[in-house]
């Protein structure tokens, strides 16, 4: 009976925090900010366009509610994608990124090498950070999280009907090891834009015509919702483990 009200407590926490990680993976909103540099436009001849519904021959322009503001650049991005688009200045950049506030439009490029610097344009580019290098560890340590969650998840749905001791704990291997390659995860974003030049990073080229630019740089939806599973993960995978360490020694 204890056992079963503890694989359920398990499962629960397990659920919720797999969901966290799968969401932070899934969207695009790790790092948020804002500029008034502007330059979209130029931007938008070297990267991607696309739109939610956008129609043919038809754009939505950016509704200024004070005349006298330019309209801010807003900047967000993710494993898959690197965002940009232009939004009221009265709105500051975390509820601006919201989807209900953004436009049918915006200028993205692939960003599976996220967080660390990927550089738009020429190879090499004038603006390579040395950094750079790491951001393949970054890409593989989070696909290999998100393959030791499924597959934990995976391993104790097999556990329940067959009240496999192995399995329960196999499972909570995976959950833990999830939980702390996230660890990692988080780890080194807080320091890469802790530490790295991120206004460098988001102005691109074009901080080179606006040095002055005021920019704001904040840790997006998607960090906090990863941050939120890590210690769901860790004591699902605690228990589950604790819960085959038991059956084991009543087996």
């Amino acid at each position: 009976m204890k056992t079963g009200v503890a694989a359920l407590v398990g499962g629960l926490l397990g659920g919720l925090g797999v969901l966290c990680f799968l969401v932070s993976f899934g969207t695009d909103y790790w790092l948020l900010a804002s500029d008034n540099c502007g330059g979209l436009g130029q931007l938008e001849t070297t990267l991607h366009i696309v739109s939610a519904k956008e129609q043919a021959n038809s754009t939505e322009g950016v509704e200024v509610t004070d005349p006298s503001l330019p309209p801010l650049t807003l900047h967000h991005e993710g494993f898959f994608w690197r965002c940009l688009f232009q939004s009221d200045p009265s709105l500051h950049v975390v509820w601006a990124v919201l989807f209900t506030n953004q436009p049918r439009s915006k200028a993205c490029v692939h960003g599976y090498l996220f967080p660390l610097p990927v550089a738009v344009g020429p190879v090499p580019h004038p603006i390579y950070d040395a950094t750079a290098v790491f951001r393949g560890f970054w890409t593989m340590l989070i696909i290999l999280a998100i393959a030791a969650s499924v597959t934990g998840g995976f391993l104790l749905v097999c556990a329940v009907p067959f009240v496999s001791h192995k399995l329960y704990k196999a499972g909570g291997a995976f959950f833990i090891t999830a939980a702390c390659l996230f660890l990692v995860l988080v780890g080194l974003f807080v320091l890469w834009k802790e530490l790295v030049d991120v206004r460098r990073y988001i102005l691109q080229e074009r901080g080179d015509g606006c040095p002055d630019a005021r920019l704001e740089a904040h840790y997006g939806w998607s960090f906090m919702v990863a941050v939120a599973g890590i210690p769901l993960v860790i004591l699902s995978g605690l228990l589950f483990f604790c819960i085959g360490k038991h059956l084991q020694k009543h087996t």
